[in-house]
């Protein structure tokens, strides 16, 4: 019927045409539009019989109309359409470059249902590749434009996408949200394509799942479908799939069946495709086309052939397996009843290990996810929030409103402490911190933890005493940040728990063999100390000694719990002593390597307010690159008080765009938005310019990630909310001309 309908278009045109023939020879803009709606017509119905090249040729004509009569909006349908079939064919670098023009027109003609459709083959093309993330931004932005421009009848197949990249992650429970809604539309809109696939990949869900009782119906009720609408490609995955449930079931008889009606089937598909890549067609092709794609071409149609032979031979090979398992299973069913019935309480515990360390490690995985995702969603908020109040301070708010600005900062800081607390004792939990050692005077680094947490103790009127053993060396190698952050935790705490009394920190020698030294450190207070019974609990995360305490003293309870991970860490222990009333001492033993050389001295940093002031910034240009608006906001702000000037762009696409035409001197860099990521962009950008300084301004923190900004092309990461002064050193570096060193290598 649609060929029907296009010939009799296509007499019409040419009638038409006859009867009122141009001027001059001059086409009418109206023939020109008609004609252009021809050959997209024309390549539909090329596309859906496998006929690309073709279809391609007829888009490419399509496109000279468009450009001719200066049609932007058809311009960006043709590049999609274009970029859908280059995928067809394999070939998937052109095809991102024609969906990158497609973007661009289709964001500068506000086409947002076709930057939907965009978006969607973008998420597909990253699916293939196996870059889910990727895919699964896209396929969000895709389903965001289609609800906002009311296009439900397209969504379904966005989610039936999405539900894909799921179960290839393996996250089933996204994937079966997804499905849900893919059904539900699907069945409103008459959609059987999609409906009968949703129902098979329901099915293939259950199974992963090991629940074949609910499998076996979801699968066969999208078989029928697909087969009352000839959905080859749907009947063919569905054999496949229910052959693996059947023989999970023993039915083995039915999984040969399906498997040999899969192989069947998928010949039969083979050799339609063969059919469309005869070489007739591909010497067509080649007459019309490069040189380059001549050989893909010819390297697809000796590929397919070469799987259809596969195909046959394994039609060969797999009856001949499942005959031989058939009788092999029955003349060894008699001889090995008793002795299967002695195993299998071993193979039941054997299994039982085995789901229990894939739920230990799926759990461990989700929960990193979740925090992953948790941090950027709390962070985000909290950049605005700091932001914000830090603004507020600095423009002379009326006195009454100080107290309360105060406050509102110390909340913002109390939450982001806490968010690096989890984040820490999730990255000691996961085995993902790693020792960093360095040269170190461990002396000088003890009092200078003393002095940096003097003002907390005077605060509570404590006094802060050091003993460090006489004889004892200074200068060591070790990993001196994470012995830090022990000392301020243990040093902290002792201080938060005693009010007008005396903390004492000690350390000496316990043991000593050659260069390697065990060294003991005390931080003992007179302070409220621990019940006995409370003790035992206190290196457990969230612990506190009471909920009376917690409520008096404030705190996370996860200071201690980051303790003892770091030194377990560092091949050491800890363990306290404690009375209820007299105070704690919290003993922890490491050990540590004497260094013969002395510690490098350190430049003594010059304060920032005077660094900033010596540069001309006058012709300094940062781009700011951030869907959030009040983020694009605050971050502006801040540069305008520093004295630079500074555009912003909302997403990545335009941030390319906007370096290519405009010579900046930095670009702060968002990783989430819409369309393609930060990320993405950065290596986009790479391409041309190695040499511009880019930062990662983004709410992502987790260590394991880092090494992703780095091959992506970022100079270093600010993480948000950032403390201004640390955001103006690293500016002051690439202004200065100082060579940047990056946080991720």
């Amino acid at each position: 019927m649609p060929q029907i309908k296009y010939y009799i278009f296509v007499f019409l045109a040419c009638f038409c045409s006859l009867i009122f023939p141009q001027e001059d020879g001059v086409e009418d803009k109206d023939m020109l539009s008609s004609r252009l709606q021809n050959h997209i017509y024309q390549a539909k119905l090329e596309s859906d019989r496998g006929d690309y090249y073709n279809a391609k040729d007829n888009l490419d004509k399509a496109m000279a109309i468009a450009e001719k009569i200066d049609d932007k909006k058809n311009q960006g349908i043709i590049h999609t359409k274009i970029a859908k079939v280059q995928y067809l064919v394999g070939n998937t670098d052109k095809a991102n470059v024609s969906l990158n023009t497609a973007i661009q027109l289709q964001r500068e003609n506000s086409d947002y249902a076709n930057l939907a459709i965009t978006y969607n083959i973008k998420g597909v093309i990253h699916s293939t590749k196996e870059e889910y993330d990727d895919a699964l931004e896209y396929f969000n932005s895709s389903k965001t434009l289609f609800e906002q421009e009311d296009l439900e009848e397209y969504i379904s197949e966005v989610t039936l996408n999405e539900a894909k990249a799921y179960i290839a992650l393996q996250r089933y429970d996204d994937a079966k949200s997804e499905l849900d809604k893919t059904i539900i539309i699907a069945k409103k809109h008459g959609q059987n394509r999609r409906l009968s696939s949703a129902l098979i990949q329901s099915g293939k869900i259950y199974y992963a799942q090991n629940d074949n009782t609910l499998a076996l119906p979801k699968v066969e009720e999208g078989l029928a479908i697909a087969k009352s609408n000839n959905i080859l490609e749907n009947i063919n995955e569905a054999y496949l799939t229910l052959s693996d449930i059947h023989k999970e079931r023993g039915d083995y008889r039915s999984s040969y069946d399906y498997i040999t009606r899969h192989i069947k089937l998928s010949d039969s598909i083979l050799n339609i495709k063969r059919e469309n890549l005869a070489p007739g067609v591909s010497a067509l092709y080649i007459n019309q086309y490069k040189d380059a794609e001549n050989a893909q071409l010819q390297a697809q149609i000796d590929e397919v052939s070469a799987e259809s032979n596969f195909t046959r031979i394994t039609t060969i090979l797999s009856i001949a397996l499942i005959t031989i398992l058939s009788l092999l299973t029955l003349s060894l069913y008699k001889n090995n009843n008793i002795r299967l019935k002695t195993n299998n309480m071993l193979h039941k515990k054997n299994d039982e290990l085995i789901v229990a360390k894939e739920k230990a490690e799926l759990a461990s995985k989700t929960k990193a996810n979740f925090l992953s995702t948790v941090t950027h969603e709390l962070r985000t908020p909290l950049y605005a929030v700091t932001g914000l109040t830090n603004m507020l301070l600095d423009e002379k708010p009326k006195e009454h409103q100080i107290p309360h600005l105060k406050s509102l900062k110390f909340s913002g800081d109390y939450l982001l402490t806490f968010i690096n607390d989890i984040l820490q004792i999730n990255k000691i939990e996961a085995n993902k911190v790693e020792l960093d050692p360095e040269i170190f005077n461990l002396r000088h680094k003890i009092e200078n933890v003393i002095s940096a947490l003097s003002n907390s103790a005077k605060d509570n009127g404590t006094n802060l005493h050091i003993d460090y053993d006489d004889g004892l060396p200074e200068v060591y190698n070790g990993d001196q940040l994470k012995i830090s952050q022990i000392l301020i935790n243990l040093l902290g705490n002792a201080i938060k728990f005693t009010k007008d009394g005396d903390i004492w920190i000690r350390a000496y020698k316990i043991d000593q063999k050659d260069k390697m030294y065990s060294l003991r450190f005390e931080i003992e207070d007179n302070g409220i100390g621990i019940t006995t019974e409370k003790q035992e609990q206190m290196f457990e995360s969230f612990s506190q000694g009471s909920v009376q305490i917690n409520r008096k003293y404030g705190g996370t309870g996860l200071g201690l719990s980051i303790v003892k991970g770091l030194i377990k860490i560092l091949k050491g222990k800890i363990y306290l002593k404690s009375e209820l009333g007299k105070g704690t001492t919290f003993f922890f033993e490491i050990p540590l390597e004497k260094a013969d050389q002395a510690e490098k001295p350190k430049v003594e940093e010059i304060k920032k307010s005077n660094r900033m002031e010596d540069l001309d910034l006058g012709n300094v240009k940062i781009l700011i690159v951030e869907d959030n608006k009040i983020n694009q906001m605050i971050t502006k702000k801040i540069l305008n008080k520093m004295g630079l000037y500074c555009d912003v762009v909302d997403n990545g696409e335009a941030a390319v765009e906007q370096v290519k035409e405009t010579a900046y001197n930095v670009v702060l860099m968002d990783i989430h938005m819409p369309g393609i990521s930060g990320l993405e962009a950065t290596k986009i950008i790479r391409t041309f310019d190695k040499n511009l300084t880019i930062f990662a301004l983004t709410a992502v923190t987790l260590e394991d990630k880092m090494h992703e900004f780095g091959e992506a092309g970022f100079n270093d990461i600010i993480s948000k909310p950032f403390k201004q002064e640390d955001f103006e050193n690293k500016l002051y570096d690439v202004l200065s001309g100082k060579e940047v060193t990056s946080s991720f290598f």
